[in-house]
């Protein structure tokens, strides 16, 4: 029985280190893009999202009403990179939640974003990850954006 214990107890480490790991890896897929977000670089961005990737936003228009946007990727991508250079921004993210099953995964992070250091709004990124090569690639990105206390 001890025996049998000590398997087991063998077989679930494993598991939740290698679970873990991937976790990491989803995590630090996120991060190197919104590293190349920071520094307004395109090369780093497009180094972690698939190829054809979906970009959406769930807000309301002026009117209150609820919308759902789609971004072009290559847009996105204009845009940043056009952000001038006397002007600061910052998406903090707040935490992390990942699940993953096989070769998807879904990294959920609460986020604040500063424009000028002032607070512009608040919601949460939702990132589908697809294993590619052995390497996570962001697929989809749907964010939520809403006013927010500071």
């Amino acid at each position: 029985m001890k025996l049998f214990s000590l398997v087991l107890f063998i077989m679930f480490s494993s598991f939740c280190v290698s679970q873990n790991d991937e976790q990491e890896k989803a995590i630090k897929t996120i991060t190197t893009f919104f590293e190349g977000f920071h520094n307004q670089d395109s090369v780093l961005i497009k180094s972690v999202v698939y190829k054809a990737v979906v970009m959406q936003s769930i807000s309301e228009n002026t009117n209150g009403n609820l919308e759902l946007t789609t971004t072009n990727f290559s847009d996105f991508i204009k845009q940043i990179v056009a952000i001038p250079k006397d002007h600061t921004f910052s998406e903090k993210l707040l935490s992390y939640s990942v699940q993953i099953d096989g070769n998807m995964a879904n990294v959920w992070t609460p986020y604040q974003f500063w424009y000028n250091d002032k607070l512009s709004h608040c919601g949460v990124n939702s990132f589908q990850l697809l294993k590619v090569n052995q390497e996570w690639e962001i697929f989809y990105l749907v964010d939520t954006r809403s006013k927010c206390q500071e």
